[in-house]
């Protein structure tokens, strides 16, 4: 045994290795429910044992030694042959045997990694989609179905019905906790990726600063997993990045009265220069040699409007050209708008505006094309359709934050005319005039919601 317990050690040993370790005690047999609750009885065993005895050599192998031999004896309660190890725990839960001296701490090193293939298995076609990303928040970041409901606006009851259904699935499919081969690979880490976006986008308003804050949070530790799972994937970087960048620009997204500031405005000083630095390491590992998927697209978007911090100015140019490149590649509604604000900014209004047009009856529903619109408009000098455009996207936004400065917005339509599609500039509009929306794919710091379903 080391040191007397340090404040907090079990909670964070325990928030990290829970990933290797449940992963690893559900192999053998893909029961997610047993293996959880073996990693939760040596949790309770480490919770008796370390203050007293103090923090072992190397705890996650005494999580592991305890836990696995959790799940052997229920097996032999169940007169089932055990694909576990033998010996080493005894009745209390203290580590006996072969693993109860040197060997626990070196059996770490003998842990096979199979965080991959627990994400591979939560992302598995037979998966019910709408459950790979809550699988993924529970089984590997043991998010309970409570606060997993909270974040994504569902019913606890609802929630905990979803993920038995799929826990079941895995089981019933025989799905195996193994890395993907190489022709599978592939298209498995597209539905992982997809699914770790799907849990950010749900909380990117309130991304945080740091990993494991809230459920963009959580998204953020689950990204960077995956690269450091397989770090030789562009398109995983291109997401790590991607959420990087927009995290960093959390702490500016409203001011000291908790009022929305909107990218264009945000006081670049006040941006996260550690979570920059990530996104753009995490740009680099991605390289250029294979042609950019969609996330590698968006974090090159990012990079563009980051890029602010040391310039002075948006390249608005450069943020068209790639969503130009991100929209034939990766069509949505929402980048279909994004191009169209970016368009507006190098050509004027009126030409975004003939982009928003495209999109047909879809607009007149979708809350952040309606943003866009009553903006384009009051710059276009339209005020009466504006003002219309404003009072149907106030009607559709839900953050407090973002109504009222949609509010303040159509309280000075008609004040200046057209003064701020075609501009590059990052100084704040005349008169003290709100600046525009812009959808959250040109930047994420936008008064909009986030558009999250592909166009088909």
């Amino acid at each position: 045994m080391a040191d007397a317990l340090h404040p907090g050690m079990i909670d964070r040993v325990v928030r990290d290795a829970r990933p290797r370790l449940v992963a690893l005690l559900a192999a053998p047999d893909g029961d997610l429910d047993a293996a959880e609750d073996a990693f939760s009885d040596a949790v309770e065993t480490a919770m008796r044992s370390w203050p007293e005895n103090g923090e072992p050599r190397n705890p996650e192998a005494w999580l592991f030694t305890v836990a696995r031999n959790r799940r052997r004896d229920r097996w032999r309660a169940d007169r089932r042959s055990t694909a576990f190890d033998e010996d080493h725990t005894s009745g209390d839960g203290r580590v006996t045997g072969a693993l109860a001296t040197t060997s626990v701490e070196e059996s770490a090193l003998e842990i096979p990694d199979r965080r991959l293939a627990l994400l591979a298995a939560a992302a598995h076609p037979e998966v019910d989609p709408t459950a790979r990303t809550p699988l993924m928040l529970n089984a590997v970041l043991g998010l309970s179905a409570e606060k997993i409901g909270a974040l994504l606006l569902v019913p606890t009851a609802t929630m905990s019905a979803r993920l038995t259904r799929a826990r079941k699935r895995i089981r019933a499919a025989d799905i195996p906790f193994e890395t993907p081969g190489i022709d599978e690979l592939p298209g498995r880490l597209e539905a992982i990726r997809d699914a770790i976006y799907g849990a950010y986008s749900v909380d990117w308003t309130f991304s945080a600063e740091s990993a494991r804050d809230g459920l963009a949070g959580e998204a953020l530790y689950l990204a960077e997993l995956l690269c450091e799972l397989v770090p030789d994937d562009p398109e995983s970087h291109g997401l790590a990045a991607l959420l990087c960048l927009s995290s960093a620009r959390a702490a500016a997204r409203t001011d000291i009265n908790d009022e929305f500031v909107p990218l264009e405005l945000q006081d670049t000083r006040r941006w996260n220069a550690t979570l920059l630095e990530r996104g753009e390491e995490h740009l680099r590992a991605a390289g250029t040699d294979t042609p950019p998927g969609p996330y590698r697209l968006q974090a090159a978007i990012q990079a563009v409007h980051c890029a602010r911090r040391r310039t002075g100015a948006t390249d608005w140019e450069s943020i068209r050209k790639l969503h130009t490149g991100l929209h034939a590649l990766s069509p949505t509604a929402g980048g279909a708008v994004a191009l169209a604000v970016a368009t507006a900014r190098c050509d004027g209004p009126a030409a975004g505006l003939e982009l928003l047009d495209r999109l047909g009856e879809r607009a007149d529903r979708f809350q952040p094309a309606l943003a866009a619109r009553a903006a384009m408009l009051d710059e276009a000098g339209r005020a009466a359709e504006a003002v219309t455009a404003y009072d149907r996207t106030i009607t559709l936004t839900t953050d407090p934050a973002a109504r009222r400065h949609l509010e303040r917005a159509r309280s000075c339509v008609g004040l200046t005319t057209g003064a701020g599609s075609s501009s590059t500039s990052t100084a704040p509009p005349p008169t003290g005039r709100p600046a525009a929306p812009a959808p959250p794919s040109s930047g994420m710091d936008a008064t909009v919601q986030p558009d999250r379903e592909r166009e088909s």
